[in-house]
């Protein structure tokens, strides 16, 4: 398997490197299993994306004329109790929610409570019956780092849609730290992505080559 590490000043630049590695370093083949199954992925072996200002606005992808946005701030924001709460809408099997509205109180109060000096601020997305469900949980931790009093997210995703699910997640996941970093007193980190699962699937191959070659 090959390792690959994209650095990327904010948000829409990573998601603009990732399309690139992706369209030409991708492994290409036909799902046996889950979404779009009987249809075709390109997806990197194991991808870590660091993002070091992952606050600077907009969160999400500023895409070329004639390419339609993969999300917006609307839908995003819309997303964010998908999040941060347990609510879920008739149909859903899950929310990520549902595992991290507890845990999210709980990481603040060990921080300001304790220090900043620990490993255990990790929260867990899913649990052994997770694998049952027919789509089980894509985003399956956010661990949390305080350096030089800025609180870093460290996150990991089992599968990763890179057209739509990537800049939807992440900049959710931005306004999760912003939000838990003004809670706890310090400033806003970096994002580290991780996923042995980022992929596009066929109906997006000529839209991200457009966006990939015009940026």
């Amino acid at each position: 398997m090959e390792i690959t590490k994209i650095e990327a000043r904010d948000l829409s630049e990573a998601w603009f490197l990732c399309l690139r590695k992706t369209l030409s370093q991708g492994y290409e083949y036909r799902i046996d299993r889950g979404s779009y199954a009987g249809q075709y992925r390109k997806e990197l072996d194991f991808v870590l994306v660091q993002v070091r200002n992952p606050g600077t606005r907009p969160l999400i992808p500023d895409v070329p004329q004639g390419v339609p946005p993969p999300t917006s701030m609307e839908y995003v924001e819309s997303y964010l109790p998908y999040l941060m709460t347990a609510h879920k809408a008739d149909g859903e099997q899950y929310t990520y929610g549902q595992y991290l509205e507890n845990q999210i109180p709980q990481v603040i109060r060990m921080y300001k409570g304790d220090g900043y000096n620990t490993n255990q601020a990790f929260m867990a997305v899913g649990d052994s019956q997770s694998i049952l469900l027919s789509d089980p949980p894509c985003l399956r931790a956010i661990d949390t780092r305080i350096r030089d009093d800025k609180l870093h997210f460290i996150v990991y995703f089992r599968s990763w849609d890179l057209w739509a699910g990537f800049p939807s997640n992440l900049a959710a996941i931005q306004l999760l730290k912003e939000y838990m970093s003004s809670e706890i007193g310090v400033g806003d980190g970096d994002i580290i992505a991780m996923s042995k699962g980022l992929h596009l699937y066929e109906y997006s191959w000529e839209l991200a080559g457009i966006a990939a070659r015009v940026t």
